[in-house]
């Protein structure tokens, strides 16, 4: 597996795997086969593995936590916190107090079972909460030895460089896809002025731009997608033209539109570490074997330009999981 360094030095594989959909959000949960997909991954070179206090909540984490523990390569661990939540809830609060990212941190310790995280996230701004309070607390962590390095997600180009004023900011972590451009606007290129890494979540539009959807029935309980506007049925026969033009190109380079997808995304820095998310081997094996796609910038300047002449419909969230996007 190739490497690639995000900010600070911190040097991960080139793809990373999400692990939010082993605990809740995609359906039912498997434990043992998502032990089987992180075991997996470490195999194909995968050394950075990307969680959340919130996903379960606490179950993501503990379930790395087990794996770290088995595990005979230890695996460099990103995970988050600054969303509160309920248990079988989707609705969320916002803390990103310095007291509470200290209790977050330790708590997040326990439960992976580590001694320092290497990436502790902002994972969502709370704009009623100074950024330069929250990056202080974390800088004291950073001090203090429990995490390696400090990043942010969703966050607007206004915080990110108030907060880079304070600490440090190794890696932003936001939603960057074929159908999820914004990022382009502002941000990306505040982390190029400021040797900042990227790290885009969703690669692959929740599975929506491998072509896997043509509508909205046949969601397991618990899939969240089935209440996102993208997904619905008045938006799919739209958005299904941006699929359609991956597959497109996919089948012209003999890949799979997700390897397009992700390979795409690679070829726009090399900064940018990709985090498709999976709890299957199969869709683990197919995201890693991007690594061999290669896109001329012909290819780039042609996809981009199909996909920019076609709408996109639906907002990427509820109004509900919008809370601190962009703050």
């Amino acid at each position: 597996m190739q490497k690639r360094t995000l900010g600070q030095g911190l040097q991960v594989s080139a793809i990373g795997l999400g692990c939010m959909g082993m605990s809740e959000f995609y359906g039912p949960r498997d434990d043992d086969e998502s032990m089987q997909v992180l075991t997996r991954a470490v195999e194909l070179g995968v050394d950075f593995f990307d969680t959340a206090d919130m996903y379960g909540p606490h179950h993501n984490e503990n379930l790395l936590g087990r794996f770290v523990k088995q595990s005979t390569k230890t695996p460099k661990v990103a995970t988050k916190f600054g969303i509160v939540r309920n248990p079988g809830e989707y609705k969320r609060s916002l803390n990103n107090s310095a007291d509470y990212a200290s209790q977050a941190c330790d708590a997040s310790l326990r439960r992976l079972g580590i001694e320092q995280i290497d990436l502790y996230y902002v994972h969502r701004i709370n704009p009623e909460q100074p950024i330069e309070e929250t990056m202080a607390g974390l800088a004291a962590l950073v001090h203090q030895g429990k995490i390696a390095h400090i990043g942010l997600c969703e966050v607007s180009a206004e915080t990110l460089r108030r907060a880079h004023a304070v600490h440090p900011v190794t890696a932003v972590q936001t939603e960057y896809s074929l159908w999820s451009r914004q990022a382009e606007e502002e941000v990306l290129p505040v982390c190029r002025e400021l040797g900042i890494g990227f790290v885009p979540y969703s690669p692959l539009g929740r599975g929506f731009l491998t072509g896997r959807f043509n509508s909205s029935e046949g969601f397991e309980t618990g899939d969240f997608r089935a209440s996102l506007p993208r997904f619905a049925d008045d938006a799919i026969p739209t958005n299904r033209r941006v699929a359609d033009v991956i597959a497109e190109l996919a089948s012209y380079k003999s890949c799979t539109p997700a390897q397009l997808a992700i390979a795409w995304l690679m070829s726009k820095s090399e900064n940018i570490v990709p985090i498709p998310g999976t709890k299957r081997l199969q869709y683990l094996e197919e995201n890693i074997d991007a690594i061999q796609v290669s896109l001329s910038q012909e290819d780039q300047i042609m996809l981009e330009a199909s996909i920019d002449r076609l709408p996109i419909k639906g907002e990427r969230y509820t109004p509900e999981g919008m809370k601190g996007v962009n703050a």
